[in-house]
């Protein structure tokens, strides 16, 4: 028994930062086909990524690790030092680990950028050589230009380039005063779109598109630690619903100095969702109206700016971004992904959304699109575009509510092959009307439909280039992620991990629950036996948009298997609003958040007819949007529940930020009762709760600037007011992660207290 099995389950869950550590990630495949490049830490509890290559045609006939940079012999053993733009990047990506967090290469993969404490490395990753270069700092997001010759990277928000060899650093972009960045994401593309970069180089390698950032106009917020009073409070810029955003405009750069805006209407589509920049043909730029009911995928004219309108999108809901689109196939053909209605007029349901009922009528499609050509219908449900080849498009997707038969939280890469020969129709201009016919008459004209990549029951992604493919499968009985590497449908090598393994196993079983069909998970105490009887229930969901938690893998299980093994069944139900089944089923909580309890309630009822509940102690826990659906649980339905546990929770949504929020429930100055409705609490205080009062625990990390405490004090006050009993448990110096060892451990056992308490389980 090695002494992570001899650990208890909390501690070593916490250790391993939840069985994260060592397991490789961040995978870049070089075009030639020959090195796939990664990161990993040296074992299971080892915070510290090192940079690491698996060369494949090295003359052995087998493929070989080896470590191409190493953080404790390049920083001498001295510890990491981070800058507050530094812990503000890893905060909105989640990242909680060390070391070489994050990198980019050349072109051809030659060449990795990186920073470590704010310094400056570079990676010969052929000849395995690493070396820092001595620049200003702190060093944010180095990349190399696609030719390798030189490096761009943010200082003090200002862009700066130096040569390969640490040669002719000088300031491309410098701010204009302290409000302002160039080449760092602001707060809401961090956050929200999914864009963590602000600068992208030409495939020429002679100028760069500049994101120019302007934050004077956002409403500082104040964030303090009262565990050090001595301390000054931290500002964030934070642009909560229906307040100021930043001021995003775009340039082009070249390297000799020169410098030429890039204009769009910038009042109708105020966001810079997505920018693509490659050899295929002008830059595209995807922009979105304030709404996300409206957007538009530009190309950008790289002699004068200008920009052209190449398709327009509309949606009576809102438009969902979705990874890897806008782009160019290399034959210059628009690629992207479109939800289409049911009907062909393009007009759907009465309400614009779909009933999303999940049985396919009224949900809609999300397509893939090459061109003009539609080359997925209502059988796949499009997750990202992984990569776009000369003759096929490698996507991530689930099966969509047209799928013959139902693949509970199951995840699959998908070859899409376009066009006649592989070449797809030109892409055209056409704009966003009849995009629903546009898609049927496409597709009957489309070539071969989609080839299933991946194997077996789980969740499975990819990346790939020069003829090789690494695919990580999650699977169900087997804990952590596998990594192959693949070329032609040989498996080249497996990639080690060193990941640890759990000491429990997940007893789950995936089904579906209620009229909607809502896909659930249902995990039971490891000894269980039906002669036990009845379980106390606790529902432990996210239950919101952008969070699947049914997925068909272990790992995601191991936190509701311990409690499961603590004497409750757990139930993970991921209701309309969640992603993964169709458009309509995500965009049915359209101004109404709170009909995401509705469908928790439904599943807990379709589910106590199967497995063994006991309705009379029903319990709910849940983090961010999974605390705020605790919450409402509280405080609306406690002829359902019982206790909950609310972790640092949205508890009005006038506090929470723009493109989140106003996207489901828009903007607060005209829609003041759609807010009132989905928030838990009002300006007059909370609403009147219905009786009895249920035990309410609210967890919060003082630190937290994504939810601020904000939230949780006003809940409390409230509460008090209203003289309700409740529990609010401050984490000193936790933001929204809780990565900290002795927090996340001990997290979890005054969990359990609570809930037994509050159950009246001995």
């Amino acid at each position: 028994m090695t002494s992570g099995q001899q650990l208890s389950f909390p501690r070593q869950y916490a250790r391993t930062q939840r069985f994260t550590l060592g397991a490789p990630r961040a995978f870049t495949v070089s075009p030639d086909g020959s090195r796939v490049v990664f990161l990993r830490s040296a074992s299971g509890t080892d915070r510290t990524n090192r940079l690491w290559v698996l060369d494949l045609d090295d003359g052995s006939g087998t493929a070989r690790e080896r470590i191409a940079a190493d953080p404790e012999a390049l920083m001498a053993g001295t510890p990491e030092e981070l800058s507050a733009e530094e812990r503000a990047r890893r905060e909105r990506s989640r990242e909680g680990s060390a070391g070489i967090v994050g990198y980019a290469t050349d072109g051809a993969a030659e060449l990795a950028a990186f920073a470590l404490s704010g310094r400056l490395f570079t990676a010969e990753l052929r000849a395995g050589t690493a070396r820092e270069l001595p620049v200003p700092g702190p060093v944010i997001d180095p990349r190399p230009s696609p030719d390798g010759r030189h490096i761009a990277y943010v200082a003090e928000g200002t862009l700066r380039v130096t040569g390969a060899e640490g040669d002719g650093d000088r300031a491309l972009a410098a701010p204009e005063d302290g409000q302002t960045t160039y080449g760092l994401a602001e707060f809401i593309a961090a956050e929200e779109m999914a864009r963590s970069r602000g600068f992208w180089w030409s495939p020429e390698s002679d100028r760069l598109l500049v994101a120019r950032v302007d934050g004077a106009d956002v409403q500082r917020w104040w964030i303090a630690d009262p565990a050090h009073p001595d301390r000054e409070p931290a500002a964030i810029a934070y642009p909560s619903a229906g307040t100021p955003n930043a001021d995003v405009r775009l340039f082009l750069i070249g390297l000799d100095g020169s410098r030429t805006e890039v204009v769009w209407d910038r009042a109708r589509s105020p966001y810079l969702a997505a920018v693509h920049w490659s050899s295929a043909g002008e830059p595209l730029l995807l922009v979105q109206a304030r709404d996300q009911r409206a957007q538009r995928c530009l190309s950008v004219d790289t002699v004068s700016g200008e920009t052209r309108v190449l398709k327009e999108e509309t949606d009576p809901a809102w438009l969902e971004l979705v990874s890897g689109v806008p782009a160019l196939a290399p034959g210059g053909e628009l690629v992207r992904v479109v939800d289409i209605p049911d009907s062909e007029d393009g007009r759907g349901d009465q309400d614009g959304r779909g009933r999303g009922d999940g049985t396919g009528a009224g949900d809609g499609a999300r397509v893939l699109f090459v061109g003009d050509r539609a080359l997925t219908g209502p059988e796949l449900q499009l997750r990202a575009v992984l990569d776009i080849g000369e003759r096929d498009v490698l996507v991530s997707a689930a099966s969509g509510v047209a799928a013959e038969s139902p693949e509970t939280g199951e995840i699959h890469v998908y070859r899409i092959p376009y066009g006649d020969n592989g070449h797809a129709a030109d892409s055209g201009s056409a704009g966003a009307d009849g995009v629903a016919g546009e898609a049927h008459e496409a597709r009957e004209a489309a070539p071969s439909g989609p080839e299933r990549v991946s194997e077996g029951v789980g969740v499975h992604t990819a990346v790939r280039a020069g003829g090789v493919m690494v695919m990580a499968s999650a699977r169900p009985d087997v804990s952590g992620t596998v990594v192959r590497v693949m070329r032609e449908g040989k498996q080249l090598a497996v990639v080690t991990s060193y990941a640890q393994q759990p000491n429990l196993t997940p007893r789950v079983q995936l089904t579906e629950g209620g009229a909607h069909r809502i896909p659930c998970a249902v995990l039971l105490p490891t000894e269980y036996r039906e002669a036990d009887g009845p379980l106390p229930v606790l529902l432990d969901p996210y239950g919101g948009p952008h969070g699947q938690r049914v997925v068909a893998s272990h790992n995601p299980y191991l936190t509701s298997q311990w409690f499961a093994d603590q004497g409750f069944a757990v139930v993970v139900a991921d209701g309309r609003g969640s992603p993964g089944r169709s458009p309509g089923w995500e965009k049915a909580v359209k101004d109404n958040l709170a009909l995401t309890l509705d469908d928790q309630i439904e599943a807990l009822e379709a589910l106590s007819e199967r497995f063994p509940l006991d309705r009379s102690r029903v319990a709910i826990r849940g983090w961010s949007y999974g605390g705020y659906l605790a919450g409402l649980a509280a405080l609306r339905r406690p002829d359902v529940f019982h206790a909950a546990i609310a972790g640092a929770p949205v508890t009005d949504w006038r506090l929470y930020d723009t493109h989140y929020t106003e996207r489901y429930l828009g903007d607060p100055a005209t829609a003041a009762e759609v807010y009132e409705a989905n928030s838990l609490v009002t300006d007059d205080g909370l609403s009147e709760p219905a009786s009895p009062a249920r035990p309410l625990m609210i967890i919060h990390g003082l630190a937290d600037d994504n939810v601020v405490m904000t939230h949780t004090l006003r809940l409390s006050s409230a509460l008090l007011s209203a003289g309700r009993p409740h529990e609010v448990l401050p984490l000193t110096g936790v933001t929204h992660m809780t990565p900290q060892e002795q927090i996340a451990e001990n997290l979890l056992l005054l969990q359990v207290d609570f809930l037994k308490r509050s159950l009246g389980m001995t």
